[in-house]
């Protein structure tokens, strides 16, 4: 019998956009992060990508100690592999936001592949009464965001991780971003095989239809060729569908509570660990099987976890 494809799950544990009141289950304080990321390594995620909060308030937070007791946590309870992201604020300058990765040497980190209008203002309507005072303004600020990630930038991040043996994932919001990566890869910035983080459904950035995801993963196949591995991100309810989708051309697939809050149509997740069972369900009754941490290592050309910094 063939080898059953190995698709690899990304677990994206807690984001930066949505807050404490839009969700229970969202993880906020050291202890939430830690406990809801071994959850869904063991629930099938090989990768686990993670933004830190202020365990006080469970605001953003991009401080490198606010990392240090879940990162621990989480080393010695899983092997997945840990993915820092270098996102975590739509306002601090990239050398704030790298510093996470550059004090941990992660196997892998996010990287943004361009700038561009970054919103999520719209949730704030869905809301009357609020957990804590800096969540309002925090939602409906998100109106007047740039997210900034300019061909500098992304330079600068190079420049300054990939010395450290650290994979890119390189999110890209739309079809103009593939290009950018292309020339940063033609300037030697980054080497095959790149892995490519297709990103759908954010305000700013191209829209979730399956048309989108084919133009996308054509358009990818046009520019890299076999230089390139690739995952996909659907934000909200495109979440499960075209995770689903991306499985069966062939790709790779992202869930978790930064990107939706949901298990089904108006139903709350209950946990990260529970959309990773669902989308792991989801893969194997269609054939693939999930790969594991030293797989997904494999796949990606990943330094191991044994050379990290924590």
């Amino acid at each position: 019998m063939p080898r059953q494809r190995r698709t690899v799950i990304t677990c994206a544990i807690t984001g930066a956009i949505h807050t404490p009141t839009m969700s229970d289950a969202l993880p906020l304080t050291y202890d939430d992060i830690a406990t809801q990321a071994i959850g869904a390594a063991e629930a099938g995620a090989s990768i686990l990508h993670l933004h830190a909060r202020n365990p006080r308030d469970g605001s953003p937070s991009v401080d490198p100690d606010d990392f240090t007791p879940f990162l621990q946590r989480i080393k010695q309870a899983s092997d997945s592999v840990v993915n820092i992201s270098t996102g975590g604020s739509l306002s601090l300058s990239i050398r704030d936001r790298i510093k996470p990765a550059r004090r941990f040497e992660p196997e892998m980190c996010s990287l943004n592949m361009g700038s561009f209008n970054f919103a999520f203002h719209r949730l704030a309507g869905r809301y009357e009464t609020w957990k804590y005072d800096w969540e309002r303004a925090y939602v409906e600020g998100s109106e007047a965001n740039i997210f900034r990630n300019t061909f500098r930038d992304i330079r600068e991040a190079a420049e300054a991780l990939a010395p450290l043996g650290i994979k890119f994932e390189h999110e890209c919001y739309d079809v103009g971003h593939l290009y950018n990566l292309k020339f940063c890869m033609e300037s030697g910035l980054f080497r095959p095989p790149v892995f490519i983080q297709f990103v759908f459904g954010i305000l700013g950035g191209i829209g979730t239809d399956i048309d989108n995801l084919v133009f996308m993963k054509r358009t990818a196949d046009r520019l890299f060729g076999d230089s390139y591995r690739w995952s996909v991100l659907g934000a909200g309810s495109a979440q499960m569908p075209l995770a689903t989708t991306a499985s069966q051309m062939g790709g790779h697939v992202r869930v978790g509570l930064e990107d939706s809050l949901y298990i089904a149509r108006g139903k709350l997740a209950k946990s990260n660990a529970e959309q990773v069972a669902k989308i792991r369900r989801i893969i194997e009754d269609l054939g693939c099987q999930p790969a594991t941490p030293d797989e997904a290592r494999e796949i990606l050309g990943l330094k191991g976890g044994d050379r990290v910094a924590f």
